[in-house]
């Protein structure tokens, strides 16, 4: 019998999940829709019943042995999802308290990036290093920081939210309610307010004049781009600038040997990549340069955040 975690991944449409042995190999995922249900104790009791449906299809040969959840605004000590801005569930919601009612396994909750940041350590990039940062570009920007092998939680379990550094006083609105902060200049919501405020200012000719703004993705961006548009080209270097005078500081911080960067928007390559790089040199100080690698995540961005969760469990598992 072959022993596996449950990773879940609570997003602000899906909640995905998958059944991963210990050496990062899936045997089975799947997902249902976050949004919809009356309430938090009908959204658990379908994602259970979805989950033991998968686990029955799974057959006799496997063993649930622990199970990890990675959800936006997870606090890793009280097992919490506090005040997240995109689910349904406003207030703190005591989700491993609730959720054990349904699997009595050792379990663990945190953010999504931190999520992330274990997967890396374990099953991507970062095999075998102590100290690096992996930040998410999604439509938000998520960071997990993980000093001396360990994720830093800090004393209240939300620690590293690089997204939320300010970047420009009274600048733009972001979900969290403040103004200026990092994810609303480097995420793919980020790029695309940039392309806005840019066909605004400026006159270049432009394909993507002809995109409402809800219609606008950061593939369409990046794909005008490739194909020589100035604005989108434009748009990028202003990303790819902002964020890397940001990892900078980040780096005064922890002093990581590496920064994984994951998400839709890294799918640009070169176009975000070598504008982060180089103003990333530019911003550091001298005792850093030239130490620390920028580097795409190792990890298949089609299960990533379950690989993440699942990897949580294990390592709650070599915990206790």
């Amino acid at each position: 019998m072959k022993d596996i975690a449950l990773g879940i991944d609570i997003g602000g449409t899906f909640t995905k999940f998958g059944f991963i042995e210990k050496n990062g190999k899936s045997q089975f995922d799947s997902m249902i829709v976050t949004t919809g249900h009356p309430d938090i104790k009908t959204y658990m009791a379908n994602l259970a019943s979805g989950i033991n449906k998968s686990l029955e299809d799974l057959g006799p040969d496997f063993n649930l042995v622990g199970v990890g959840i990675g959800a936006p605004n997870g606090n890793y000590y009280n097992g919490t999802i506090e005040y997240a801005p995109n689910l349904d569930w406003k207030n703190v919601v005591p989700f491993v308290e609730m959720f054990k009612k349904y699997f009595n396994l050792p379990m663990a909750l945190t953010n999504d990036a931190n999520a992330a940041a274990i997967g890396e350590m374990i099953y991507g990039s970062a095999k075998g290093l102590k100290d690096f940062v992996v930040i998410t570009l999604g439509t938000g920007l998520g960071s997990g920081i993980v000093v001396n092998g360990k994720v830093v939680y800090g004393h209240d379990g939300f620690a590293g939210e690089v997204g939320h550094v300010m970047v420009y006083e009274n600048g733009r609105m972001c979900g969290c309610g403040n103004r200026g902060c990092l994810e609303t200049y480097a995420s793919a919501s980020g790029i695309r307010r940039t392309v806005f405020e840019l066909l605004c200012d400026e006159t270049d000719d432009s394909s993507l004049r002809d995109v409402g703004f809800n219609e606008m993705t950061a593939k369409m961006i990046s794909k005008a781009a490739r194909e020589g548009d100035p604005i989108a080209l434009k748009a990028f270097e202003i990303t790819g600038k902002i964020l890397g005078m940001k990892l900078a500081d980040t780096v005064a911080h922890t002093s990581p040997e590496a920064i994984f960067l994951f998400g839709g928007l890294t799918n640009a390559g070169d176009l975000i990549f070598k504008p982060t790089i180089e103003h990333f040199e530019k911003n550091l100080l001298k005792v850093y340069k030239n130490k620390i690698k920028i580097l795409p995540s190792g990890l298949q961005e089609t299960n990533a955040a379950v690989l993440g969760a699942s990897a949580l469990a294990w390592k709650e598992l070599e915990r206790q």
